[in-house]
């Protein structure tokens, strides 16, 4: 099966099966995994390894993990391993629903870090040691050096942490991929180090290959399985109206002269209205686009197809099935038009600052005066994470926080009194878009603020109390007007929706 995959002699006779590769994790260990938004995640050895938890919990004995990544994965990795009760601590970024269920319950801990800071808190010692590593490649040269997969996460800094190395040859990941990666290899620790030398998003500055010491090699296991490839949603209504409102947008900086016909390099969050903002672009006047984000959707590749867009600089795919084989099929149309990257350069903020990026990314909840809550609802239950939404909005040129106004066939309000946690304060962010309108926040007061995102983002269910309430405030507050609040009823729309399902 190694085929022109496997073509280290010593590595090849490290190749065993998955069951065998896990045992080579032991109970309380730290584990790093390749996998960002389920893409690139090893396959077969979670699976194994989920195995022997669950017969060592059937014999009475303790047996978990800490699990680190690049972001989310996928149900063949953290979900079979909080299926068996396996994970003590997760880090930085999940998706899968049971293991949420768990870190809300308190099962599992869970550090919820900015996805650029990972890599660097890794190497500064801040998590603790890293016991084995466990990485997806699509093929291991004569010369020990790894061709990554579809995508590149944190898996330079798992390799080289790492005490034991166990390596997945997925054979179902094209063997094209060689020349897709740029590996940075300069980061350096404080006080050596140096500015990253990025100036354009297809700029190569690093390796096509992973590097790996073959003498921490313990096991290499061979796979043909698939990534976790979601399917699109069409987009919707809503959706499609904030895309509306974001385009035109665009067009109203490029005729003030604040951008250029073909923008600044785009940032797009996983989602239905990132996938409708890029569909939306197809349709716009704007050409020779760049993109420099974390993951790669399916409108990307449909940008890249018509021509609107140029070249694309990620740290992973996060495809539907149709969008994973439409690349896989045609890899090399895409070459050269796609890069793809560590997670410490893809998200971070030098680059970011510097390319000047237009960010856009979803978000939970904000309040009137443009604080925004992208991971926890009502306060305490986290829904998946920060992710590299703070990397890109904090740094970026121009940044948009989007969200339809509602949930929960309207129980919910997206624009509250105040919201409920702060992951991205006021001063991070600048243009707020639900289906019923814009508010752009920059340069104005936190009053003028509130105005324009109760007036223009608010659902009409909703308006009239926020203006109340807004009005309440600043009459009950005269000695407080900067930022008034009424702090008695501050977070009573939240305390109503968790007492009655309902706001």
């Amino acid at each position: 099966m190694t085929g022109d995959r496997i073509l280290d002699r010593k590595l090849g006779w490290r190749v065993v099966s998955a069951a065998e590769a896990a045992e080579q994790i032991r109970p309380g260990e730290t584990v790093g995994f390749s996998g960002f938004t389920g893409a690139g995640h090893p396959k077969a050895v979670p699976a194994a390894l989920a195995e022997r938890m669950r017969s060592a919990h059937e014999r009475g004995e303790e047996f978990r993990i800490q699990a680190w990544t690049g972001a989310s994965t996928a149900p063949d990795l953290d979900g079979v391993l909080a299926g068996a009760h396996g994970v003590s601590k997760r880090l930085p970024y999940n998706g899968d629903p049971l293991l949420r269920q768990q870190i809300n319950s308190g099962e599992v801990e869970y550090v919820d870090v900015h996805l650029s800071h990972v890599a660097q808190h890794s190497w500064f010692g801040f998590y603790g040691d890293l016991d084995v590593a466990v990485v997806e490649v699509a093929a291991i040269l004569p010369n020990g050096l790894l061709v990554p997969t579809s995508s590149v996460g944190n898996n330079k800094t798992w390799l080289e942490n790492a005490d034991k190395v166990i390596l997945e040859v997925n054979h179902w990941q094209p063997r094209g991929f060689e020349g897709f990666h740029d590996i940075y290899y300069g980061t350096r620790l404080p006080p050596q180090r140096a500015p990253i030398q990025l100036t354009t998003p297809m700029q190569r500055i690093g390796d096509p290959y992973l590097r790996v010491d073959p003498d921490k090699v313990v096991a290499v296991v061979e796979t043909d399985q698939p990534d976790r490839n979601s399917p699109l949603r069409p987009i919707d209504d809503d959706s499609r109206a904030m895309a509306d409102l974001l385009v035109d947008f665009l067009r109203h900086e490029v005729r003030n002269d604040r951008l250029h016909s073909s923008l600044l390099p785009l940032q797009a969050g996983v989602g239905n209205v990132a996938n409708a903002v890029l569909a939306g672009l197809q349709d716009a006047e704007f050409e020779h686009l760049t993109a420099y984000t974390e993951t790669i959707q399916d409108g990307l590749l449909d940008l890249l197809d018509s021509g609107k867009l140029i070249g694309v600089s990620s740290t992973s795919f996060g495809l539907s099935e149709e969008g994973a084989q439409r690349f896989n099929d045609d890899i090399h149309h895409y070459k050269g038009r796609i890069l793809l990257r560590p997670q410490e350069i893809s998200n971070h903020p030098e680059v970011v600052r510097r390319l000047g990026l237009i960010a856009i990314n979803g978000m939970v909840e904000a309040d009137i005066y443009g604080n925004v809550n992208s991971t926890h609802v009502a306060g305490s239950s986290i829904v998946n994470g920060i992710g590299g939404s703070g990397d890109f909005a904090r740094n970026a040129y121009l940044n948009f926080f989007v969200s339809a106004s509602t949930a929960k066939g309207g129980a919910i309000s997206s624009i509250v009194p105040f919201v409920s946690h702060v992951d991205h304060t006021e001063h991070d962010v600048q243009v707020v878009i639900t289906e019923q309108g814009l508010a752009d926040l920059r340069g104005i007061s936190p009053r003028a603020r509130a105005r324009k995102i109760i007036d223009n983002c608010a659902h009409p269910d909703y308006r009239d109390r926020l203006a109340d309430y807004f009005e309440r405030a600043q009459r009950e507050r005269p000695g407080a007007m900067h930022t008034p609040h009424l702090l008695g009823e501050a977070l009573s729309w939240h305390r109503s929706y968790v007492e009655t399902g309902h706001m």
